[in-house]
């Protein structure tokens, strides 16, 4: 039954319901809504009398919105509507149970067939198709009792128990009632749930009726009732000095997981015995389970953990007389998809693999569905690891749909949905044609296709695909083909076999279409073995020869017929005879008696006749033995029929057999030969020798490992051949050994990468990989992080660590039974974070943007107030001449004895670190400028057991002398630089000045705009005079102001802006070069030109370097400087971007 005309709304429903009642066809009973989706099931829906269920078809979570159609089956049939059973406009569909005439209680007989059985859907979607969970439907009943209370005499302080039975759907509630009455609750009133009530300390007010009441939907019935009579205790002859006697013994019980469950244990002796219980394995009850009442047991919810068999002892007191009773409870649990598969998108002719683990008690079987239907696997379909892993190569248009994984064990079944989307791209080439497949022999397979018609000049390759045309599970092959290649010859083919072959083209942009699959049929081939040989003689003259066709694993084709070959023993001279493919007998006539004759036969095919069998003996009877005994087979017994391997355990594998099915000769006993399959190393083969018996188990085998056997039979001082080989694998176990080769590699602060390889002996399919890691290998395994992976990865990164850790790894695999061991430890520490990784883009924009808008701001500021003050050239502490051709010049003054705590230091020209910090190679230039914009403030807050050279210092040692020592002549005027003209430490203007400085002489060669200031120079100096000013000593007194020499005529024009920058570096170069302290005034700075020969004092300070000096010791290098930036001028953020 299908439905159309998706998307109408569950609105219709209520709708149908009213319009048919409104026309008297219909009454609306109690509804139950049932949703049907791929989930857990089976649903059990019970209907009463006027109730009716309402099932509803959906996609569930694998698509929104509601199918495009849907199919309904009951049983597995198609459905048939009833009047009783209807299809409602949205697809869903209405059942309910018809009254029964009368008013009677009891289900129409006719209704129960057609109401009554399972139900499912196929839900058809945009995807694909989807198949849901089956409802099975049942109509509420409720059968005659069917063991009814009996009437029983008691003594006092003694216990009674009543019990009944009775069968209804859905189970009834089971209450007691004395004399009509329902019993009251209490405590030496026990009612089980299977219907026993048991009485503790029977008293004399408890005599009376008693009967059983059972409720349920569908009605409820009464028992017989059954009389409780009080005797006087001891008044009973049967109880007197009775010996322990366990009234009522457990039972064995089978639940679903979340049942509960009563373990009922009486016990009767004379005095009252103790009852208590035990596992019969050792284990202690688990604390959820309790008595109710004396000596029954209850749990509450079981669960597989319960499973076990359970002892109750019942003991006479102050004797050592007991008895005991055990049943076993066995908890079922229904399928769980702990894994579900999950959706994928592939490009054709790509690899797709879904991934499904389920759990549940007994362990359940998976399967495969695709659009509704179960899959069969083929060549590129491929179902492993037990069912949990789908993979499905050279995937076509035909794959996209649909997968569910299904579930199923004895309590229920679970399902999972995954889509598969098959992506194609434009502009890919079509299918090759004219594909063919020509046998060449046996084994051999000419193979040959046209290119594409459509974008053949695109194609790169092709790959050929070939499996076998029958049976199922087949493996699939695939060639790899040039491009200018249009056939290839397939070899090492079975013969007498059909195969098929299709050919896929591709391009750069992906795989086309496959080809119309081509059929072939190899040829016949000689067969590989001879069939077994049977020989008896019914009179002195003739043998009858007898044989069993060849299997068409060793005929290689169509036997067509047999060569039999015999003669005397010892004479040269050989018969032949044929027989046609079809004979399995042949009588050889006009024959010696008494004579020892030996025959052999072999088998031939169109291509000729195999190998013939070896010579077996026969002598003939005599004339005077006219007897039809059997006859004396003088050839080795022939080897055992119907060999049978059998998987037994991960270990162990039964091997069985029957007795040849001709032989002549007692069989004595027999001999298995097994090794693994493949290997031809004879250390590797074992031999067993078995008794008369026909199976063997075979036990230390490898888990996961495929075997061969063959089996040789004994005769009487004589020994068969072995048969043909059978051939059986051992069933997969938990690996024995951890993932190996394991290596871990940080990547990022938060990222460590992973790599390993397969265990050594991993005793079944790897399924999945565990990972476990930690910062601390002392705690326990629950309390570390675990991810997973496929079985079929061979790495992973784990993300979100912490930076600069260490962390603790070790790995696992796991089989479809289990995991295995973990591997041993390794540790591996992550790497440490930098700024560039904790400050993003947009930081790191906004700092410079912000910086580069100070700056400005700085900039513009004091240049304005440059122009506005000329006044500045009479300040005190300065004085200025001018000479022609060049701008003022401002002579420095020297104040008075200089106090060495009011010393300040270059903090924009040496950076303020402490002597052992140096920065990475990598961020040298960064933190370089970062620290140059915020000038000198860090150092304010350190204690430094070492200082920058000052502008003046009382040791003689110069701001000069950090550049050059080479000896000046003390003529003429000197410029002096005096402690009260020097700035704070810390100030933004001597950071800003000295930027413009460096820049206004760095140049070389690089093409600066003008400056928005032009007196830079001057702006310097003014600053420092400010400084001094306002913030100097008020008892220094100006004093040994002397003007300073104007600058020689071929220095640059450094003032205006206007000379050469790279000139005017070199300059400064070339005149730094020549300045040394004079010896005269240890605070003055002499400097006059010299010759560019002058030789340094420092050879070996590279441009990247600068001094230091400790008191009382030499100048030290210091921290480097940028390449090409005078010593003690450090790159600044300000000249760069200028």
């Amino acid at each position: 039954m299908a439905w159309g005309n998706a998307g109408r709304g569950r609105g219709l429903l209520a709708l149908t319901f009213c319009l048919l009642a409104a026309r008297g066809e219909l009454l609306l009973p109690q509804e139950t809504t049932v949703e049907l989706s791929c989930g857990v099931g089976p649903l059990q829906v019970i209907l009463g009398p006027e109730q009716a269920a309402v099932l509803n078809c959906s996609l569930g979570a694998a698509a929104a919105g509601p199918p495009n159609r849907v199919t309904w089956s009951k049983d597995g049939d198609t459905l048939l509507e009833h009047d009783h059973l209807h299809l409602l406009p949205n697809g869903s569909l209405w059942l309910s149970q018809p009254l029964a005439p009368n008013g009677s209680d009891k289900s129409v007989p006719e209704a129960v067939g057609v109401i009554e059985g399972s139900y499912s859907c196929l839900a058809h979607g945009p995807l694909g198709v989807l198949a849901s969970q089956t409802a099975v439907i049942k109509l509420a009943t409720l059968a005659d009792f069917s063991l009814h209370p009996e009437s029983q005499m008691v003594e006092e302080n003694g216990t009674a128990r009543f019990e009944c039975h009775i069968e209804g759907l859905p189970a009834p509630i089971i209450t007691w009632e004395k004399d009509q009455v329902t019993l009251p609750e209490e405590p030496r009133l026990i009612t089980l749930p299977n219907g026993v009530l048991q009485i503790l300390d029977v008293q004399e007010s408890d005599a009376g009726p008693y009967r059983c009441v059972a409720t349920n939907s569908a009605r409820q019935r009464f028992s017989q009732e059954a009389l409780l009579s009080v005797a006087r205790r001891g008044s009973l002859a049967s109880t007197r000095g009775q010996d322990v006697v366990i009234v009522a013994a457990p039972e064995n019980t089978t639940v679903v997981s979340g049942q509960s469950v009563v373990m009922e244990c009486v016990a009767s002796a004379d005095p009252t015995p103790f009852v208590s219980w035990v596992r019969q394995d050792g284990k202690p009850i688990s604390t959820d389970v309790i008595v109710l009442g004396r000596t029954n047991l209850l749990i509450a919810g079981a669960q597989p953990r319960h499973s076990g068999v359970y002892v109750c002892r019942a003991n006479k007191p102050h004797t050592r007389d007991f008895a005991t009773a055990a049943a076993e409870l066995r908890v079922l649990a229904a399928p769980a998809i702990t894994q579900a598969p999950e959706a994928l998108s592939r490009t054709r002719a790509s690899t797709a693999r879904f991934v499904c683990r389920a759990s549940g008690e007994p362990r359940p079987a998976l399967r495969w569905l695709h659009n509704g239907a179960p899959l069969r696997p083929n060549g590129r379909v491929k179902v492993q690891g037990g069912g949990g892993s789908l993979v499905i190569t050279q995937i076509g248009l035909q794959d996209a749909g649909y997968y569910q994984c299904v579930a199923e064990n004895s309590a229920g079944m679970a399902c999972a949905a995954a889509s598969l989307a098959v992506v194609v791209r434009e502009g890919l080439p079509s299918a090759p044609t004219r594909v063919t497949a020509t046998p060449l022999s046996s084994s051999a397979v000419l193979v040959a296709w046209e290119r594409p018609e459509l974008h053949s000049e695109q194609i790169i390759g092709f790959s050929l695909h070939y499996q076998k045309a029958r049976g199922m599970d087949n493996v699939e092959y695939q060639f790899a083909v040039n491009n200018d290649t249009t056939e290839l010859q397939v070899r090492d083919l079975e013969p007498n076999t059909d195969y098929e072959f299709y050919v896929v083209a591709y391009s750069q942009l992906g795989a086309s279409r496959t080809s119309t699959p081509a059929l072939v049929h190899t040829l016949d081939d000689v067969p590989s073995a001879a069939p077994q040989l049977s020989l008896s003689s019914p009179n002195p003259s003739d043998i009858r020869v007898a044989w069993l066709p060849l299997p068409p694993s060793l005929s290689n084709g169509q036997v067509v017929k047999y060569k039999i070959e015999y003669g005397l023993g010892k004479e040269d001279q050989i018969f032949s005879t044929e027989v046609r493919g079809n004979e399995t007998q042949l009588m050889l006539n006009s024959l010696q008696p008494n004579k020892v004759y030996r025959v052999r036969i072999s088998a031939g095919t169109a291509a000729g006749f195999g190998a013939p069998s070896q010579w077996m003996q026969h002598r003939t009877p005599s004339m005077h033995n006219q007897s039809h005994d059997m006859p004396i087979q003088r050839g080795p017994p022939l080897p055992p029929a119907h060999v049978h391997a059998e998987s037994n355990s991960s270990t162990s594998i039964w091997l069985r057999w029957k007795k040849p099915d001709f032989t002549t000769v007692k069989i004595v006993n027999y001999t298995v030969r097994f090794s693994p399959w493949g290997l031809r190393n004879a250390s590797l083969v074992t031999y067993y020798t078995s008794s008369s018996g026909e199976d063997i188990l075979i036990g230390g085998l490898k888990p996961f490992t495929k075997y061969e056997f063959a089996v040789q039979s004994h005769g009487v001082d004589m020994d068969g051949p072995f048969g043909s080989v059978v051939e059986r694998s051992t069933l997969p176990d938990r690996p024995s050994t951890p993932p190996s080769d394991l290596r871990l590699s940080p990547l990022t602060p938060s990222t460590v990468r992973l790599h390993w390889c397969p265990p050594t002996e991993p005793n079944g399919e790897i399924v999945e990989y565990l990972i476990l890691y930690s910062n601390n290998h002392t705690q326990p395994e629950h309390q570390w992080t675990l991810l997973t992976t496929e079985g079929n990865i061979f790495s992973a990164e784990v993300h979100g660590l912490e930076s600069d850790t260490r962390y603790f790894f070790k790995m696992g695999a796991r089989t479809e039974v289990g995991p295995g061991p973990f591997s041993r430890l390794q540790d591996v520490i992550t790497l440490q974070e930098k700024l560039s990784d904790s400050l993003d883009m947009h930081s790191v924009t906004g700092i410079i943007v912000g910086v580069c808008l100070g700056l400005l701001c700085l900039l513009a500021c004091m240049c304005a107030g440059l122009r506005r003050s000329p006044h500045r050239e009479s300040l005190p502490g300065l004085s200025s001449t001018a000479t022609p051709g060049n701008p003022a010049l401002y002579s420095r003054a020297r104040l008075g004895p200089p106090s060495p705590p009011a010393a300040h230091e270059l903090e924009s020209l040496v950076h303020p670190h402490p002597q052992d910090w140096s920065p990475p190679p990598s961020d040298v230039e960064d933190r370089a400028e970062v620290h140059s914009l915020m000038g000198g403030g860090i150092s304010e807050g350190r204690s430094h057991s070492k200082r920058k050279i000052s502008w003046a210092q009382p040791s003689g040692l110069s701001w000069a002398g950090s550049w050059a020592g080479c000896e000046l002549p003390q003529a003429g005027p000197r410029p002096a630089l005096t402690r009260a003209l020097l700035p704070p430490a810390g100030t933004g203007q001597t950071l800003l000045l000295q930027a413009l400085v460096y820049d206004a002489i760095k140049g070389n060669g690089r093409k600066k705009s003008p400056p928005a200031c032009r007196n830079q120079v001057e702006a310097e100096v003014i600053v420092h005079s400010d400084f001094s000013a306002s913030n100097g000593n008020p008892d220094l007194h100006l004093q040994d102001l002397e003007p300073e020499d104007p600058l020689p005529p071929e220095a640059p024009d450094l003032i205006s802006g206007v000379g050469d920058p790279g000139q005017g570096a070199a300059w400064l170069d070339r005149e730094l070069g020549g300045c040394e302290l004079a010896t005269p005034r240890p605070d003055r700075l002499t400097c006059l030109p010299e010759a560019a020969s002058a030789s340094c004092s420092y050879p070996d300070l590279q441009p990247g370097e600068v001094l230091e000096e400790t008191p009382g010791e030499a100048a030290k290098l210091k921290a480097p400087c940028p390449l090409g930036a005078s010593p003690g001028l450090p790159r600044s953020p300000v000249s760069s971007s200028a």
